[in-house]
């Protein structure tokens, strides 16, 4: 695994330096650096995109709360709050915390609590791998005509399909690419995880969507990204659902 890069934000001095003392005895951890306030700290997070933050919740300006509510899910890094307060342990968990510690802090409950970051950074690790290993098994672009030209569709472009007769029309960067293929063998070279059956003749893929309104009939509306309107039918309308909540 990789080395562990950690950001301290604490706004006394003093605690800062006890978080980075006990995280020198550790051989796989780097301290990226340290932050007194919030503002500081949500530019550090940006900056040096750090693994593990250990986070005080009383700052100067926004408490250790509302700092993760202003960081983007993707550039969030694990959380152990560090703090003199019993009172929000309940809420650390709620925000999705690894661990909450409290000050004094114990030198056997912080390596513990460092262990489970470890722990849950294996796990996000695996379940990357296994996701990137299952995306791999898709073919990554199509072969499409184009005159007498055959050109590459790459899949990550591809915004809706639709079938065309025997073909299918690939909607990719404001172009359609037909493709020699029924529907419902295109289909099945999709990721699931990525496109969804939305119609007897047409896919979507689900990042795509920006707004799903319901129709008559339990029929209902996608909106693309780019104002495309396709229907869904009631077939296929309850996973899709699924698919945008999960």
């Amino acid at each position: 695994m990789s080395r562990l890069r950690v950001l301290v934000v604490d706004d006394e001095p003093l605690a800062r330096q006890g978080v980075i003392a006990r995280l020198a005895r550790h051989a796989d951890v780097d301290v990226v650096g340290e932050c007194a306030a919030a503002a500081a700290a949500i530019e550090a997070v940006q900056r040096l995109a750090p693994d593990l933050m250990f986070l005080d919740v009383r700052l100067p300006g926004l408490d250790g709360f509302e700092l993760l509510g202003e960081l983007p899910g993707a550039r969030r890094p694990h959380v152990v709050f560090v703090t003199a307060y019993e009172r929000f342990a309940l809420r650390a968990f709620d925000a999705q915390a690894v661990d909450y510690l409290l000050k004094p802090i114990d030198d056997e409950r912080f390596d513990r609590a460092l262990e489970r970051v470890r722990a849950a950074r294996r796990t996000l690790q695996l379940a990357a791998a296994a996701t990137q290993a299952q995306t791999a098994a898709f073919p990554q672009r199509f072969s499409a005509r184009v005159g007498r030209r055959v050109v590459g569709v790459h899949v990550a472009d591809i915004d809706w399909i639709e079938a065309i007769g025997d073909y299918c029309g690939l909607h990719a960067i404001g172009r359609v690419h037909l493709v020699r293929e029924p529907l419902q063998v295109l289909e099945r070279q999709l990721d699931p995880a990525q496109f969804q059956r939305i119609h007897r003749s047409a896919i979507v893929r689900v990042a795509r969507i920006a707004e799903l309104r319901a129709a008559t009939n339990r029929d209902a509306v996608a909106r693309l990204a780019d104002g495309t309107t396709l229907k869904v039918s009631r077939t296929y309308s309850d996973a899709l659902r699924r698919a945008l909540a999960s």
